[in-house]
This record gives structure tokens, C-alpha cells and sequence, in this order.
């Protein structure tokens, strides 16, 4: 079974075009893709997850 594709925080900060610090505002006020910590500390975000974000933004402002 393939793993699912695991994008870094800079690749995904340079796809919705938006600085870190105001992703993690908008993650704290519970706005942003599901993210996941790795055993080592490092933070990853499923391009599944990242997809699914994009379309419920998308409807939202529909």
C-alpha cells in the first residue's frame, strides 16, 4: 500500500501563498488543514487533507 504524499510546511505555505506566522493565527483559531507531527518533531500535512481544506474554503465562500 503507497504512503499517502506528505507535504512540508514550506510547501504548503507557498501553496495557499500565506506567511507562517498567519497560519498558524488562522490554525489557532481552528481555520487551517489537519497537520502531523512526526516522532522527530518536524510537521507534515497530507495532500488529501490540504485538497479536502482548499474545497471546504472553496464552499465556503460560494
Amino acid at each position: 500500500m503507497a504512503r499517502p504524499k506528505m507535504l512540508k510546511l514550506p510547501e504548503v505555505l507557498e501553496e495557499i501563498a500565506m506567511s507562517r506566522a498567519a497560519f498558524y493565527r488562522m490554525r489557532a483559531r481552528g481555520k487551517g488543514p489537519k497537520l502531523i507531527k512526526l516522532p522527530n518533531g518536524q510537521v507534515r500535512c497530507r495532500r488529501s487533507d490540504l485538497d479536502a481544506w482548499w474545497a471546504q474554503i472553496e464552499q465556503t465562500a460560494a
